[in-house]
């Protein structure tokens, strides 16, 4: 991140050079964005190795509002269940998926913020002054959109895999009754004595992986199928990225301001912009406390989005349509945005659209307090 207006990883100042187009501008600005991309990606896969089953919990639990019966009957009935269901395996199912993910969301992040703060002072008079808080929000919202277009793809493939063992079995018509009514195929396999039930090691082996997962939907819905649900994800990562940079930002100073004060004689209270950020660097547990605060607001600010997202996602795998469903009414599926969000309200009301919510603002406190520690601690490490 740009060191005079990062979160106060950095202490060095700005020089002549980064203010023309000598060479020496350029070969900085691509020591910081590689610095921002490696250092992010660390950050993220450390965070979300810690934090999958939650999230795969999450998912599920968000997947099932459109249920007419819910499977889980909340965050740890449903990690239970799994655990007993699938073993350990089956609470990191997929995870290369999402550390993947989560290297590229967060180095996304910090590389456009970085260089968005960068694009504000450039077009301002005072290439030399600190960023208000405001031009932070707006940096911070222009990275989420941005990095928006990357991320709805990935979780789109993770949240599939996440739903994988509880997708419906195909529905065949029964010709016994009049007029034939839809069963699950499972059903009717159970008829035949002879029949093996699946174990859940073999039905993991026999579950598509990644790469099937996108060449499918490809070949269904084509590369426009990748963005489904695209529409809650720019709203989610928007106005949630704008929170979480912003109020991680306001937390930090209001800590730095605490320490500078007390070694200082003056006891005057100071304002963000007037806290001194150069040759200041954040200690690990302001870090830890500012990022896990500012991780707390960002999963509250938008999270019914991040609901209909996943109920969006996930619709074709958990409520497919029948065997016979005619073909125009199969290409209305998924609903949009407002449609899935009115169905989920109209199924559950307001706790529908925040299913999973305590459990997510739970694991991102942790989360978004090593995704910054780990972050600001490398910057500092290797500025």
């Amino acid at each position: 991140m740009e060191p005079n207006h990062a979160p106060f990883s950095e202490g060095i100042h700005l020089d002549a050079r980064k203010l023309d187009g000598t060479d020496g501008s350029r070969s900085s600005a691509t020591v910081r964005a590689v610095k921002d991309i490696a250092f992010g990606s660390i950050a993220g896969m450390v965070a979300e190795v810690f934090e999958y089953p939650l999230d795969l919990a999450k998912v599920c639990l968000q997947s099932q509002v459109l249920d007419t019966a819910a499977r889980f009957g909340g965050p740890l009935d449903c990690l239970v269940q799994t655990w007993r269901n699938e073993g350990v395996r089956g609470l990191y199912r997929g995870l290369p998926v999402p550390i993947f993910g989560a290297m590229a969301e967060t180095a996304g992040l910090f590389l456009a913020y970085s260089q968005l703060q960068s694009l504000l002072l450039w077009c301002s008079s005072d290439a030399f002054r600190q960023l208000s808080l405001p031009e932070l929000g707006l940096a911070a919202a222009g990275s989420g959109f941005l990095t928006s277009f990357i991320i709805t793809p990935i979780e789109l493939v993770k949240c599939k895999m996440q739903v994988q063992m509880l997708t419906a079995p195909p529905r065949i018509p029964d010709f016994k009754t009049h007029p034939p009514t839809f069963i699950h195929a499972a059903s009717v396999n159970s008829t035949f004595p002879g029949q093996h039930r699946h174990t859940a090691s073999q039905r993991f082996r026999e579950l598509p992986g990644p790469l099937a997962i996108v060449a499918n939907t490809i070949r269904v819905s084509g590369l426009k199928g990748l963005w489904v649900g695209h529409v809650a994800t720019i709203i989610r990562e928007t106005g949630g990225t704008g929170a979480w940079f912003v109020s991680k930002e306001f937390f930090a100073s209001l800590l730095l301001a605490r320490r500078t004060q007390a070694s200082s004689l003056s006891g005057r209270r100071s304002s963000f912009a007037q806290v001194p950020r150069d040759n200041v660097e954040l200690l690990p547990w302001e870090s830890a406390l500012s990022g896990a605060l500012a991780g707390a607001i960002y999963r509250l600010s938008l999270y019914p989005a991040d609901t209909v997202k996943s109920a969006i996602q996930t619709a074709d795998d958990l409520r497919p349509p029948d065997t016979f469903t005619p073909s125009e009414r199969l290409s209305k599926r998924p609903g949009s945005f407002w449609e899935t969000a009115k169905a989920m309200y109209k199924t559950r009301g307001v706790r529908g659209l925040y299913a999973g919510c305590g459990m997510t603002v739970a694991r991102a406190i942790p989360s978004s307090a090593i995704v910054f520690v780990v972050y600001d601690g490398l910057t500092q490490r290797f500025a």
